[in-house]
């Protein structure tokens, strides 16, 4: 009899719902989940982004999924996109490693019911409602060539030190420095574009970058590198080889990163916006689509608690974005003060 029980009992308990077991009976939570998905782990940048979007999330009372392969690849981000479609997100909000090829699962996300939005580092308009974009990129692109050529005195040698070659973001900005020395040809006639270098935003490999650089172009005198990761590390090579003063690094950083070599001179001064202000902008767009607040057209309104309100404007790229900001100027002068922020 008690053998009988026992079995009973071990049936019951294989057969029972988790929730019913543990919970009282009580129901799988139904707070609305919304997920971000970052380009890799450990990038300072990313987790600071990252943070953002769960407080914006969570300031609204939702639940945030944050998510990063180790690698910086489009196929990583699949899978994760994959189970967040598995597990029936809202939303889904990332800054894509690739511009085209994340489309198909993307659309197979909305399909499903699934709000997607890119943020930082644009996807193709088609499997996006809109993109959250840090600032003007023209006005990234023309700024970063103009620094150069403050730095570097008027001439010399120039190289840009950049992220992958598949990310949308730093390739705009990129294509708009281009536009900027042919544009003002006559004004970078003895300003030299030698290379573009890509580290991954890896930071080995945007220090060995940043060596092949020095070791193929003794006259360099500036690299531009318009990434958190690679211009970090080019503000080590410089520092670690005594070449303050002779060679020189600028573009998008983080002030706690490079706070040490604004001071040492090896980075006159710099650029970015916040990343925290990118991930809670993004999570208000994100809840906004969502409710049918925005639905990805030129003209949608909506507002982003601390930030105030925005509106879904056209972008370069054929579909929509909603802008954050200018970028902010870091130097001597600040440095101290915004180290500590983040």
């Amino acid at each position: 009899m008690k053998k009988t029980l026992f079995v009973l009992l071990v049936i019951l308990i294989v057969l029972a719902p988790i929730s019913t077991l543990f919970a009282g009976g009580s129901k799988e939570s139904s707070v609305e989940r919304h997920a971000f998905i970052f380009k890799n782990t450990g990038n300072p940048y990313g987790d600071k982004q990252m943070q953002g979007f769960t407080e914006g999330i969570e300031e609204q009372g939702f639940e945030a999924i944050t998510r990063a392969p180790d690698q910086p690849t489009a196929e990583a981000q699949i899978q994760i996109i994959e189970q967040l479609i598995t597990q029936k997100v809202a939303s889904i909000s990332i800054t894509g490693n690739d511009f085209d090829a994340l489309e198909p699962v993307l659309n197979k996300a909305m399909e499903a019911g699934v709000k997607v939005l890119s943020a930082d580092s644009a996807v193709n308009p088609a499997s996006r409602l809109t993109h959250i974009n840090q600032a003007d990129p023209e006005l990234i692109g023309r700024t970063l060539i103009q620094a150069a050529y403050d730095i570097a005195g008027g001439n010399g040698d120039i190289a840009i030190l950049s992220a992958t070659s598949q990310a949308s973001n730093q390739n705009l900005w990129i294509e708009w420095m281009k536009k900027e020395l042919a544009e003002n040809a006559g004004k970078y006639a003895n300003l030299k574009l030698v290379r573009t270098a890509y580290g991954d935003d890896l930071r080995d490999k945007s220090v060995s970058e940043m060596e092949a650089l020095l070791q193929s172009f003794p006259n360099l005198k500036v690299v531009i590198a318009p990434t958190t990761v690679g211009i970090a590390a080019a503000g080590r090579v410089i520092t670690d080889r005594g070449l303050i003063g002779k060679v020189f690094v600028t573009g998008l950083g983080l002030p706690s990163e490079m706070a040490e070599y604004i001071v040492n001179k090896s980075c006159p001064y710099m650029f970015l916006w916040n990343p925290i202000d990118v991930g809670y902008l993004t999570a208000f767009a994100a809840t906004a689509a969502t409710k049918g607040s925005i639905t990805g057209k030129a003209g949608d309104k909506f507002s982003a608690g601390r930030l105030g309100n925005f509106e879904v404007i056209k972008s370069e790229d054929g579909g929509t974005q909603v802008m954050l900001g200018a970028p902010f100027k870091f130097e001597p002068s600040n440095i101290a003060e915004w180290k500590t922020v983040y």
